[in-house]
């Protein structure tokens, strides 16, 4: 049965969910959600899809779930890959909630007030803030990444393709990939793995389709 999962490509929390389904070659099609237009304040969306109005939305037969790491833990549950062996699970599991609290989540409303709102609205104290908490979360990532191919062990876990969901996107929010010698290595290496796709061509949904 393929797996579905609601998403659209502006969403860097979608495409960690994507990217773990792509390069694991397991059978899926993206569902496209109209976050611009509303589509996730709906009463139909909470009703049918997700009832906390949130994207990516997994569906596997009956099988529901959101929020992305908890997706990728799945996937791994059902592929045996990605989530770490042994006491490295732990550590790739420590990865994941860093990426959530202390870089996607700040890299993701940054790029949003940056780009996805009139540019009268865009709050600049607001953006100077959040652009500082970044950098000090891209320094921890650049350091880590010092001397290893990856966050975690040996070979690409989920601990890669959480903490990357943001920095393959063109818009600018204050990362500038090329400052960062070791993040930029390792970002090469996730674009080497079979079936690595950029989001915007992974999922559907683009700025220019609004343009």
């Amino acid at each position: 049965m393929t797996i579905k999962l609601y998403c659209f490509g502006e969403s860097g929390h979608s495409y960690k969910a994507a990217l773990a389904l792509q390069v694991q070659g397991l059978d899926w099609e993206p569902v496209f959600v109209d976050f611009f237009n509303g589509e996730t304040r709906s009463d139909a969306y909470r009703a049918e899809v997700n009832e906390m109005g949130e994207a990516p939305v997994l569906v596997d037969g009956d099988v529901r779930l959101t929020q992305s790491g908890v997706i990728q833990q799945y996937l791994s549950d059902k592929t045996g890959r990605l989530a770490g062996d042994g006491a490295e699970k732990y550590e790739v599991l420590r990865w994941v909630l860093w990426d959530n609290h202390k870089l996607s989540s700040f890299a993701g409303i940054t790029r949003f007030l940056m780009n996805f709102l009139p540019e009268d609205k865009r709050p600049a104290d607001t953006i100077a803030f959040l652009q500082g908490r970044l950098s000090g979360a891209y320094g921890i990532l650049d350091k880590h990444l010092e001397g290893r191919d990856w966050l975690v062990g040996d070979a690409v876990t989920n601990a890669d393709l959480t903490c990357c969901g943001y920095l393959f996107y063109p818009e600018p929010f204050g990362f500038d990939r090329a400052a960062y010698p070791a993040i930029d290595r390792w970002l090469s290496n996730i674009q080497s793995l079979d079936g690595w796709k950029h989001p915007y061509d992974l999922m559907p949904g683009n700025p220019s389709d609004r343009a």
